[in-house]
């Protein structure tokens, strides 16, 4: 029996399977080294911190609709303008414009002329309490079940204290704080069902301390007449207003608060673009929102999202890599109280017909990164699960399906990857939504850290692309 052609194709597998072998080694060798460049110059020559501490302390909180927020539009747009990107525009869209006025004031009545002021912010969206303030009997409560447990007879005429804390048993903070969440957002119209007069929540954040922390809270349908106002309490104010109660359950709460909700405002999305050279068309989005709360600077809600995402161009840039797709970062307007920005955006998309193929959002804070989460099918996640060793020496390790960031949710029907990227969250907490949220509350290196990780995953995905979703759309 003649054995040569069985020999020949032996030895001819052998070959092209060392030479995939060896090609395969020398692109990690050159996906390694670029990472490498990447870092290198988020690290040595970065940009972030220094765009971070103009947006936080020369403009500051900036609230959608706010002369605030037009200066971040107005300074971004020409920083991007600097980087020499292909493109740098401005997308309009309507946004609501609510407004705090001047600050709050609350405190404890034990007995008439006897008081304790505790901290509190009103809820954005809330409605002002009457010219002269609310004070009322206070009745605590821990969830919605318990609200309807006691009922109308136990509750009308007076203000409702939602006093559940963020588990801190959840080692994933992100999850103690979506199971405290609602008592915020709709705690007002479910409280007034019952005859309340007002509301008062605690504030989201696992440290005890005297910042209240803001956030969304939503009527719906509501008619303006049945809208009650509410507040959030600091965590210290509310150990010492649940302690009260306790102690003395007749005890008069006040709180004053003069916020408006006016009519909505032109504002915009603040996009920049690198076009890509042999698949322009498939685009590459990576973002965060540029609006934030009016308390404190939103440096890490969601400044430290913002310039990370303008680093990821510059650097790309910087390292002379010429993506294949185009990339495009997105500063994403209102996201905070409307998601104005993230829907025009995805809305703008479709109606253009463009293809997006991948989204990255960061708005989790900056603080050192830990991995990402991917909204995306099996065969997606398998490609990305490839990638982690690259990350690994970066201690960027945690890959997960899961989330991605509000911003680019609205995308998700048209089929891309949608990705986040998960710092540590551990103190995001303790600075969301409130006055502490503040440029020195940011490490310079952990923001740093963050955009090269983030420029890491976008060069990976632009280089050999993801599969397509087993339904042909994302998942």
């Amino acid at each position: 029996m003649n054995s040569k052609p069985s020999s020949f194709y032996y030895r001819s597998f052998c070959i092209l399977f060392f030479l995939a072998a060896t090609l395969a080694l020398n692109a990690q060798a050159d996906d390694a080294a670029m990472i490498r460049k990447l870092y290198d110059k988020a690290l040595q020559e970065g940009k972030s911190y220094d765009w971070l501490n103009y947006l936080s302390n020369q403009i500051g909180g900036r609230l959608s609709g706010s002369v605030q927020a037009q200066q971040a539009i107005d300074y971004t747009r020409a920083e991007l303008e600097t980087l020499g990107l292909d493109r740098v525009w401005l997308q309009p869209v309507m946004v609501p414009k609510w407004v705090r006025g001047i600050p709050e004031f609350a405190y404890i009545e034990s007995t008439p002329g006897n008081t304790n002021n505790v901290p509190v912010c009103a809820l954005g969206g809330s409605v002002a309490t009457p010219p002269g303030g609310l004070k009322a009997g206070v009745v605590e409560v821990k969830d919605f079940e318990e609200l309807k447990r006691l009922g109308r007879k136990a509750i009308e005429g007076k203000i409702v204290f939602f006093n559940r804390p963020m588990d801190p048993a959840k080692i994933n903070t992100f999850e103690a704080y979506s199971g405290a969440v609602n008592q915020r957002s709709s705690g007002a119209v479910e409280a007034s069902q019952y005859g309340a007069v007002g509301v008062i929540v605690r504030s989201m954040s696992l440290r005890l301390d005297d910042y209240p922390h803001t956030g969304t809270m939503r009527y719906g349908e509501q008619p303006l007449a049945e809208r009650i106002p509410a507040a959030a309490i600091s965590t210290n104010g509310a150990e010492l207003l649940s302690t009260t109660l306790r102690l003395n359950p007749d005890i008069q709460f006040y709180f004053k608060q003069n916020c408006r909700q006016l009519e909505d405002v032109q504002s915009y999305n603040v996009i920049g673009e690198i076009r890509g050279s042999e698949f322009p068309d498939e685009i590459i989005v990576v973002g965060g929102h540029l609006d934030s709360w009016d308390l404190g600077d939103g440096s890490h809600d969601d400044g430290a999202g913002c310039v990370q995402s303008m680093e990821v161009l510059r650097i790309l840039k910087e390292t002379g890599y010429r993506p294949k797709r185009t990339v495009r970062v997105v500063l994403f307007m209102n996201e905070e109280n409307g998601l104005r920005g993230g829907r025009k955006y995805a809305e703008e998309a479709q109606r253009k017909g463009e293809t997006h193929h991948f989204a990255l959002e960061s708005d989790s804070g900056g603080f050192s990164p830990k991995g990402f989460s991917f909204d995306c099918s099996e065969a997606q996640f398998a490609r990305l699960l490839e990638w982690k060793p690259l990350f690994e020496p970066y201690m960027v390790y945690h890959f997960v399906r899961g989330g991605s960031g509000a911003d680019i949710g609205p995308l998700k029907s048209q089929g891309p990857v949608l990705a986040g990227l998960r710092p540590d969250s551990q103190r995001y907490f303790d600075y969301h939504h409130a006055e502490s949220d503040t440029f020195e509350a940011v490490n310079r290196r952990e923001l740093e850290l963050g955009a090269a990780a983030m420029a890491s995953m976008v060069y990976l995905v632009d280089r050999y692309g993801l599969p397509a979703s087993d339904t042909g759309k994302g998942k």
